[in-house]
C-alpha cells in the first residue's frame, strides 16, 4: 500500500488508530473506524481510537468481518498497517462464536460447544468458569449447571471468550398486538424504515440467533417506537423497564395511542401504582427499592411472577447493579436493550454484552440528521474565566472542592442570562448538577425548576405546560439525563454535570434533538470554567458526541465580555449547595 498523504488513518502497532480531522476523507474514515474501535482522545486535529476486544466482539456480532476491516484500512490508511494489528484483530474477531451455548434436543439441558480442544481445556481449567460447568460429555462439549446461564457468560467473557448464545427462549403468554394505521389521536402513523430494520435485527424472525441484544440509536430517533415494534413481532406478554415515572407514562401513552392494545391492557408498576397487565411498564427505582441495605429487593419478583415473553430495558446504559444480578437469572426470556450510547462510566459494558446481548444495530447520528429524523445540532463550549477571588480559593482547594468551585463559578449565572437574551422566544432547558446553583438561576429567571425531589404529579404538570408553550424556559437537574419527551425544546444550556460522564452529555444533547416542525436547528451550550477541572471534565464528556461527528465551537470570554456584552454568535475557532448524587473521579 505504501504511503498515501491524503488518507487520514494512521494504524499503530499498539492497537490504537489516529484519525486526522482536516483531510477530504475524514467523515468516511470516521464512520469506518467507529464500527470496531472506541474514541479515547479528541484534540482538534488528531483523534485517537483504541481497538479493544469488546469493540471487536460487538462488531463481529453485528456482522463486521475481517475482510471489511482490512479493506477499510486499505482504503483509508496513510501508511502500511502493522502486521501484528491484522493478526490481533483476526484472533479477537474469531473468538466470537468460538464457544456456543446450545440446548440439547433430547433432554433440553444447556451445554457449551467449543470450537477447539484447546478452548475446552482452557475454560475447564479456569476456576471462575468451572463452578458453572457440569459433566464433560465429549472432547468439545460440556454441560452447564442449571440456572447459571447468565453468570457463566459473565465469567467466560472475563476469560476472553464472548459466548454466542443460541440456546433459545421460553415462550411467554401470547399477546395479540399490532400497530394502528391511525393513532387514537387521529393522526396517520407509519414505522420508519430504520425503526423496522432495527427491530428486525433484534428479532431475527424469531430464530435463536436473535431475541437478545442492544439497539443503539440517537435520542429523538424513536427508540420507544422500535421497542413497540419488537413487541408486535414477538407478540407475547411484555415487561418494560425505564428510568423514571415520567418515562414510564410516556411509554404507556405511546403504546395505547399507536397499538391495538386497550388502556386496561397496559399497566403501571411504580411507587404510586402496582397494576400488572399483559404489558407492564416499571422503573429501575422501584425494582431496586428496599427499606435497608441488608434487606432483599421485594419488587424483583416482578421478573419471575409472570410469564413474560419479552423484557425491554430502556436506557440500558443506566442499568443498576441489582438489575444486572436479576438479569443473570432470566436468560431464557427475550431481552431488548435500548440506548443512545453503550458507554458506561462504571466499565460494565461487558455485562451488558453478556446479559442483555451484543449490539445488534447502531445508527450513526449524523446519518439520521441528514435524513431529517433528528434536528441538526450546533454545539458550543463557552469558556469563561474565574474572578481573582475565586482563583485564589481554587488554588488552595482540595480535589473535590476544585471540581465544585469551577463548576459553580458565579460568572456562569451572568452567561446564562446573556444566552437567554440571545434565545428569547426559543424553548430553553437550563441543565445543571448542583441544586444550590440551579436555585440561584431560578431566582434570577423566575423559571420553574424540576429536580429529583419534585413530586411526579408536579413534574408532569410542569412538563405539560412546557410542551403546550405556556412557558419557554425550564430549569432541570439530573432528571434531564433520562428519557423525557420535550419535542419543542430547541436550546439546552448545560452549566454543570457529573464530572467526566460521556453518557450524561449524550443524554442532555438528546433533549433538544427531536426534529422541529419548522426544520430549525437545535443549540447545545456547555458553559465551562476555563483552565480548571471543569474544562478537563468537559473534554472527556464530549468524547462520544465527537465520535458521532459533532464538533464543538469554542468561544472564550473574558471578564469584560461577561460584564459588558451579550453573547454573540459562536465563532468556530477550531474545526470542531446540595448536589444530586455524584462520585468524585479518581
Amino acid at each position: 500500500m505504501g504511503y498515501n498523504p491524503e488518507n487520514p488513518l494512521i494504524v499503530q502497532s499498539d492497537m490504537s488508530v489516529l484519525l486526522e480531522t482536516m483531510g477530504p476523507h475524514y467523515e468516511d474514515a470516521r464512520a469506518f473506524i467507529n464500527q470496531f474501535a472506541e474514541l479515547t482522545k479528541s484534540p482538534e486535529y488528531l483523534h485517537t481510537y483504541t481497538i479493544t476486544p469488546l469493540s471487536l466482539w460487538n462488531a463481529a456480532s453485528a456482522g463486521i468481518t475481517l475482510q471489511q476491516i482490512s479493506d477499510g484500512f486499505e482504503k483509508f490508511a496513510k501508511y502500511d498497517v502493522p502486521g501484528n494489528v491484522i493478526t490481533e484483530i483476526k484472533e479477537l474477531l474469531g473468538r466470537f462464536g468460538t464457544i456456543k451455548l446450545l440446548k440439547r434436543e433430547d433432554d433440553g439441558e444447556l451445554m457449551l460447544a467449543c470450537q477447539t480442544l484447546f478452548v475446552a481445556e482452557e475454560i475447564l481449567a479456569a476456576p471462575a468458569v468451572r463452578e458453572f460447568l457440569g459433566t464433560r460429555i465429549s472432547e468439545l462439549e460440556i454441560l452447564v449447571q442449571p440456572g447459571t446461564r447468565g453468570r457463566l457468560k459473565q465469567a467466560l467473557i472475563k476469560q476472553g471468550y464472548p459466548v454466542e448464545d443460541l440456546a433459545g427462549f421460553i415462550e411467554g403468554d401470547a399477546l395479540d398486538v399490532s400497530f394502528r394505521e391511525v393513532t387514537t389521536r387521529g393522526r396517520p402513523f407509519h414505522i420508519r424504515e430504520y425503526q423496522h430494520e432495527a427491530a428486525e435485527m433484534f428479532y431475527c424472525g424469531g430464530a435463536a440467533t436473535g431475541g437478545s441484544g442492544v439497539l443503539v440509536l440517537p435520542c429523538g430517533a424513536g427508540k420507544t417506537i422500535i421497542g413497540i415494534t419488537a413487541m408486535t413481532m414477538v407478540k407475547q406478554k411484555t415487561l418494560i423497564l425505564t428510568t423514571n415515572v415520567t418515562a414510564l407514562r410516556q411509554w404507556k401513552s405511546e403504546i395505547v395511542d399507536k397499538t391495538t392494545l386497550a388502556a386496561d391492557q397496559v399497566g403501571e408498576y411504580s411507587g404510586e401504582e402496582k397494576n400488572v397487565c399483559p404489558v407492564t411498564v416499571s422503573t429501575y427505582q422501584i425494582l431496586t427499592y428496599r427499606d435497608r441495605k441488608t434487606d432483599d429487593f421485594p419488587h424483583m419478583e416482578l421478573f419471575d411472577a409472570h410469564n413474560w415473553g419479552l423484557i425491554i430495558y430502556d436506557e440500558v446504559h443506566m442499568l443498576p447493579a441489582p438489575v444486572f444480578r436479576a438479569v443473570a437469572d432470566i436468560q431464557a426470556k427475550r431481552r431488548l436493550g435500548l440506548t443512545a450510547t453503550l458507554v458506561r462510566e462504571d466499565g460494565k459494558e461487558e455485562d451488558v454484552f453478556s446479559l442483555i446481548g451484543p449490539k445488534r444495530y447502531d445508527k450513526p447520528w449524523k446519518e439520521l440528521e441528514s435524513q431529517g429524523w433528528i434536528a441538526e445540532a450546533i454545539c458550543t463550549e463557552v469558556r469563561i474565566p474565574m474572578s481573582d477571588e475565586l482563583k485564589l480559593e481554587y488554588a488552595v482547594a482540595d480535589l473535590r472542592a476544585k471540581y465544585r468551585l469551577s463548576m459553580e463559578n458565579p460568572l456562569k449565572l451572568t452567561v446564562v442570562q446573556q444566552l437567554l437574551e440571545r434565545h428569547k422566544g426559543d424553548r430553553v432547558l437550563i441543565i445543571g448538577q448542583y441544586l444550590g446553583q440551579l436555585a440561584q438561576i431560578q431566582k434570577l429567571t423566575q423559571a420553574p425548576i424540576i429536580t429529583g425531589q419534585t413530586p411526579n404529579s408536579e413534574r408532569e404538570e410542569i412538563f405539560g405546560k412546557f410542551k403546550a408553550g405556556d412557558m419557554n424556559v425550564l430549569i432541570v437537574s439530573k432528571v434531564a439525563n433520562f428519557a423525557i419527551d420535550l419535542p419543542d425544546a430547541n436550546v439546552a444550556i448545560q452549566i454543570s454535570g457529573t464530572y467526566r460522564s460521556r453518557q450524561e452529555e449524550t443524554q442532555r444533547l438528546g433533549r433538544v434533538l427531536r426534529p422541529k416542525a419548522d426544520g430549525s436547528s437545535a443549540w447545545f451550550y456547555s458553559v465551562v470554567t476555563k483552565d480548571s477541572k471543569d474544562q478537563e471534565c468537559a473534554k472527556k464528556r464530549s468524547l462520544f458526541l465527537t465520535e458521532q461527528g459533532y464538533r464543538y465551537c469554542i468561544q472564550v470570554l473574558s471578564c469584560s465580555d461577561i460584564e459588558s456584552a451579550p453573547i454573540v454568535d459562536a465563532n468556530p475557532l477550531t474545526a470542531d449547595s446540595a448536589e444530586e448524587s455524584v462520585t468524585i473521579p479518581k
